[in-house]
């Protein structure tokens, strides 16, 4: 029998957090509740679950300086919760290394969704063994780690998961919806989740973000993975 999935939330609100916790536990996931952030990122440095669900706003320490803490030492997925549900917003906390982001008030079923494609993703990522070598890319599925020309680059669970789907697909024209279901699992999603993402992505792997060699922009279309010009 499989092992339940561990999550973790971090929620000010004890209406909140109470029906998180109890909605995730009766489908199965083994939970873990904090009300603010100090005492979970003591929790959090002593062991990493599944999942870290954290609202944005937390007394102690926000839940941007958490999850941007928690990046410093961990890739495991990042859901924020907030009242904070614009765009902009969105892009702060993709920013900080959160790999999902759910505006309040929220449908539990959706987030129980999202939690599920996390865990899937995570899981897939670990049995996918088996080393990606696609130009000057190494990219090893089982530690979940990318080198570029040899030397290890840093980055968050979602950017990995988007990086090893654009290699295994390498020169074929991929549209944003595709990103949302195929690499992160997603049902339905906002596409400009995958632009954001993109660009941070850009950010680690090209010589130039503005002019990209690899990550290829294709109009009317989305995205296209390319090892042309990367002088392999």
């Amino acid at each position: 029998m499989q092992e339940a999935a561990e999550v973790v939330v971090v929620e000010d609100d004890p209406t909140v957090r109470e029906a998180v916790g109890a909605y995730l536990r009766a489908n199965g996931y083994v939970v873990s509740t904090f009300g603010d952030g100090v005492s979970a990122r003591t929790a959090l440095r002593d062991g990493t679950p599944d999942v870290v669900v954290v609202d944005r706003m937390l007394p102690g320490i926000s839940g941007d300086e958490l999850c941007r803490d928690l990046r410093s030492f961990s890739d495991v997925p990042i859901m924020m919760l907030t009242a904070l549900g614009q765009l902009d917003d969105r892009i702060e906390g993709f920013e900080f290394g959160a790999d999902d982001y759910l505006a309040k008030p929220f449908s539990l079923r959706e987030l129980l969704v999202r939690v599920g494609a996390l865990v899937r993703r995570s899981q897939r990522g670990q049995a996918s063994a088996g080393e990606v070598r696609v130009g000057v890319f190494a990219i090893d599925p089982l530690r979940r780690r990318v080198c570029v020309r040899g030397e290890e680059i840093a980055l968050t669970g979602r950017e990995y998961d988007l990086l090893l789907f654009l290699a295994r697909n390498e020169g074929r024209p991929l549209g944003r919806e595709e990103i949302l279901r195929e690499a992160w699992g997603w049902s339905f999603g906002e596409p400009s989740t995958v632009t954001v993402h993109v660009r941070r992505l850009r950010e680690k792997i090209e010589s130039d973000p503005r002019d990209p060699v690899h990550l290829r922009t294709e109009w009317g279309v989305g995205y296209r993975f390319s090892t042309l010009g990367d002088g392999s």
